[in-house]
């Protein structure tokens, strides 16, 4: 059973992760991951864009599950340099995948760092959806490029975003047969300060009628 507005511990693979779940009063055929920025600049599961997604999603009647990767908040474990990140995303999704309704898609979604590891943990599980915010597609080179995603994807970009180049992230998109819709978000810089409302609604302008059609 899916633990719904709690705070819960999920098995990790090194060690328990902390998340919170929110379940909408009345809900559609979706559950959401969300996977917040970099660990080591400060990112946390109560980011305002990962609180701003999770938001969104409730509103469209998605369940949520946002998580600490492994080291941050209560999570245990210490930071694993990209790589064990992505297994914390997985261990998250299959997770939820034992915990959802046996007919909800699961969607995941991120911001930033989180945005690259849910590119690279979809290469390696069948979600339906993915939503990256400011997705650093140039500037983990270690982990080579980001896995070309496989479902419809919607990427929410700022024009004036000094840690991810907007014209990189413009450059990706086109190279990706899979649906891909981009939301360009003038006079917005990384962490979208004084636009989350209107990243809100964009969820609400390309998600909603994804979320009627599964309900």
């Amino acid at each position: 059973m899916f633990p719904c507005n709690s705070r819960i511990t999920i098995p990790g693979p090194a060690g328990s992760l902390e998340a919170i779940t929110t379940c909408p009063a009345v809900a559609a055929k979706v559950t959401a991951v969300i996977c917040h920025p970099h660990p080591q600049h400060g990112g946390t599961m109560h980011n305002k864009v990962v609180q701003t997604l999770a938001r969104g999603f409730s509103e469209l009647g998605a369940r949520t599950v946002r998580f600490n990767f492994r080291g941050v908040g209560a999570s245990h474990g210490e930071f694993g340099h990209g790589v064990g990140e992505c297994e914390d995303v997985l261990a998250v999704l299959e997770w939820t995948r034992a915990h959802r309704r046996p007919d909800d898609e699961i969607w995941l979604a991120g911001f930033s760092f989180g945005a690259f590891m849910a590119l690279r943990a979809a290469a390696r599980f069948a979600v339906a959806r993915l939503v990256v915010v400011a997705p650093p597609v140039q500037n983990y080179p270690e982990l080579g490029p980001p896995p070309a995603p496989r479902v419809p994807i919607l990427v929410l970009q700022g024009d004036r975003d000094d840690v991810v180049s907007p014209a990189a992230v413009t450059a990706w998109i086109d190279t990706l047969t899979a649906p891909a819709s981009l939301r360009m978000f003038s006079d917005t810089g990384h962490f979208f300060h004084g636009r989350l409302n209107d990243l809100r609604a964009s969820l609400h302008e390309v998600l909603g009628p994804a979320v009627a059609a599964d309900g």
